[in-house]
């Protein structure tokens, strides 16, 4: 009796708890994307989802539902008193009534599926509905590389919900049918009735449009096979597979239809034979054929037969990663430095970087941490005017580091120790007599030693700022200590939401699972509550479709705020015969610099480079995420650097890609590698010099190349980063019959 009365809560407890989940979830999303002025980015997601989920699950479970209705209306002779599935035995008397309310429950579940299944393809959707013509065909097939970034991926996430939904439905109906006798064992074969029979062939004649738009699909798929010594399809792909996957997409109906009649009729040679039929074409045109053809055509005559299909490698992997912007400038070996020209070039001698990353942060930690719970998570370089100077510098913030405070509780955790304070920056080509670095800031509160003023350097928004935090409330919130006493501080930035209902209390209360939020007598109407202050978190919650590097900077802007400045970037694994990376991504662009205020949390997304063809697209989808370059402000705009991890990916490419010429590429007969120093292969590195025929000095992102299997210089590549010059690279080449006088 108890356990009777005990179900329903149960029932209701399994419900009411992830709508709540959900509930909380989707107030806090709310609310952050109103407090960030980003509202239609999320509504626009949430329709999309909605909209795609609903579509998803209501056609599947209407499908689905009226297959097994009608299936459950049949009524068949006797065939026995028990439904044998195995070692199991059902009485069927009792069986069949629960048949009708258990089909619909599992259409109900698997409908729930397939909805989330569909609010996953939100991006896809949107992508489809924005989408544009890039005005670049594929060579094989002809179709214009839009399709394969905008088009494609809807398409086959459709092939694969339709399979689902067609082969999960003829199964169900099956355990129907059998359940009621319309389906019987015995040692002669399945017997199978007529009405069951007339039924299972419409379900057929649509599995077999399905499997014929899998197969028109995977032509495409060619497109982005790996045969060795280049990537996409090669002669064999293209002369025989491609053409077999044609023909299947044309005969998979027909067999289709012939598979259904035999089974209309009963005809079971009819039955067997078309699947049969389609299983011998396939592996004879997709895996026997080929695999002789490879060996006794293509294998002999490699680099004759294969160029065409290695010319589409070379081109679609340097549009894939925009190697194509890249100049290559032939440099002069033979020129001697004289001590004018070393004074002419005196920027450059005086910005060479005598600090490493790694013994500068530890240097940095020991010399202006200053108290335990402060902590520097990473040394940024950039470049600054500094008294006059363009100098290039190295610059740290001082997070707050929540692991390390003397003492751990919710008021210390949440209302008192809420931000880091300040940054330290130093030139990177300078020490002091002790051996230490120069500061031009430092300390708390800062201390400037040069033009460079730091004006707000609370930081609420970090690499290190996970949890959230709640500011005006009763409690003094921590700013920083001195030697006669702490300095305490009050927000007054327009970061987070607002705690001014019991509403919002408890709905915070329930996201962040604490009782506390709702009964602290410290927070007031005024109090407001800080989160997602992590700022890659932050971003992503805003781009999801975006990938974000991850080594964010910090920088002083012309007010003395303390601005993160973020590498965004587009992607996609659609580009046909272009080298993927790890992962599978085989289209790369730096688009988007996202921009962070540290103390308020504000962001704005700046587009670097508008002739990305995925942006375009999301610029269609979301028109408020995106501002034009030009509308940064100009002490940020002086900052912005060309992506370190960027340029990494770049030249990787580029040690190979840079031949292009199908005969040299095969060949590998000027391969680059990146110098190895060490274990480590060798990163780009930032810093100060004037290009060889330039006027001036400017600050760039450098990375030698070297032969393959040799330690000589065989090129060094530049990405420019000031100016109008930004996003410019040059890759500076020695000749090849003068390749020893120059060593990494």
């Amino acid at each position: 009796m108890f356990k009777s009365r005990l179900t329903p809560f149960i029932i209701a407890l399994f419900v009411l708890l992830p709508a709540l989940t959900y509930l909380t979830g989707f107030f806090t999303d709310w609310l952050f994307f109103t407090e960030t002025g980003l509202l239609s980015v999320f509504t626009t997601r949430l329709y999309a989802q909605t909209g795609m989920g609903l579509l998803f699950a209501l056609l599947l479970f209407g499908f689905m539902a009226a297959n097994l209705l009608y299936a459950n209306r049949a009524d068949f002779p006797y065939s026995g008193e028990y439904i044998n599935l195995g070692t199991i035995r059902l009485d069927r008397a009792q069986a069949i009534p629960m048949l009708r309310p258990f089909g619909l429950l599992a259409a109900t579940v698997l409908a729930l599926l397939a909805g989330q299944v569909g609010a996953l393809q939100w991006e896809n959707v949107l992508l489809f509905i924005n989408r544009i013509v890039v005005g670049t065909s594929d060579p094989v097939i002809g179709k214009d590389i839009g399709f394969y970034l905008f088009s494609l991926p809807l398409l086959e996430g459709l092939r694969a919900y339709f399979h689902f939904l067609v082969l999960a439905t003829i199964v169900m109906v099956v355990l129907v049918y059998y359940a009621r006798g319309g389906i019987g064992l015995t040692i002669r074969g399945p017997q199978i009735a007529p009405q069951v029979r007339h039924h299972l062939a419409l379900l057929v004649v649509l599995y077999s449009a399905v499997a014929a738009a899998g197969f028109y699909l995977e032509g495409f798929g060619l497109l982005y096979g790996n045969k060795g010594s280049f990537y996409g399809a090669g002669y064999v792909d293209v002369n025989v597979r491609m053409a077999t996957l044609n023909g299947l997409t044309l005969i998979t109906p027909l067999a289709g239809a012939l598979l259904a009649f035999g089974l209309w009729k009963g005809t079971w040679r009819m039955v067997l034979l078309p699947p049969v039929v389609l299983a011998a074409a396939y592996m004879t045109g997709m895996r026997a054929y080929p695999a002789m053809l490879q060996k006794f055509k293509v294998a002999p005559n490699e680099l004759a037969l294969e160029t065409p299909y290695i010319e589409h490698n070379i081109i679609f992997t340097r549009f894939g990663y925009d190697l194509k912007k890249i100049e290559t400038v032939p440099f002069d070996v033979d020129t001697r430095l004289s001590a004018a020209e070393i004074a002419n070039n005196s920027a450059t001698i005086k910005n060479v970087g005598l600090w490493d990353h790694a013994p500068l942060l530890k240097t940095y930690s020991q010399l202006q941490q200053i108290r335990t719970y402060y902590k520097f998570f990473d040394v940024d370089n950039d470049r600054y005017m500094v008294n006059g100077q363009y100098t290039q510098v190295m610059l740290s913030p001082r997070e707050l580091s929540y692991s390390d405070l003397p003492s751990k509780n919710w008021i210390n955790e949440r209302l008192i120790f809420t931000h880091g304070n300040g940054i330290t920056m130093g030139p990177v080509s300078r020490i002091s007599k002790e051996g230490l670095p120069e500061f031009y800031v430092k300390d708390i509160p800062a201390v400037s030693l040069a033009d460079i003023k730091v004006t707000r350097p609370e930081i609420y928004f970090g690499e290190l700022s996970n949890d959230y935090v709640i500011v005006k409330t009763k409690v003094p919130e921590f700013s920083y200590p001195t030697a006669t006493g702490n300095i305490n501080t009050t927000y007054s930035g327009k970061g987070g939401g607002a705690i001014d209902s019991l509403l919002k209390k408890a709905l915070f209360a329930a996201h962040f699972k604490t009782e506390k939020i709702l009964l602290s007598s410290d927070i007031t109407a005024e109090s407001r509550i800080i989160y997602n202050r992590n700022i890659s978190k932050r971003v992503k919650e805003l781009a999801p479709f975006l990938r974000f590097d991850a080594d964010p900077y910090m920088v002083v802007d012309e007010k003395g705020r303390l601005k993160w400045i973020i590498d965004a970037y587009t992607h996609s694994q659609r580009i046909p015969y272009s080298k993927p990376l790890k992962g599978g991504i085989n289209y790369m662009r730096n688009s988007v610099k996202a921009v962070v205020d540290a103390y308020d949390g504000a962001v704005d997304f700046y587009i670097s480079d508008s002739e990305d063809v995925l942006l375009k697209v999301y610029g269609n989808i979301f028109p408020a995420l995106f501002k034009p370059m030009a509308s940064m402000p100009d002490g940020l705009k002086t900052h912005v650097r060309y992506s370190h991890q960027f340029l990494q990916v770049q030249a990787a490419m580029f040690s190979t890609y840079h031949m292009t010429d199908p005969k040299v590429f095969y060949n590998k007969e000027n391969l680059w590698e990146i110098p190895v120093i060490g274990e480590k292969q060798m990163e780009p590195y930032y810093t100060i010099m004037k290009l060889p025929g330039e006027k001036k000095e400017e600050y760039i992102l450098l990375l030698p190349f070297s032969p393959s299997k040799r330690d000589n210089l065989a090129a060094w590549l530049t990405a420019r980063c000031d100016g109008e010059n930004y996003g410019k690279i040059r890759a500076y080449t020695f000749p090849r019959d003068q390749i020893g006088r120059a060593h990494v």
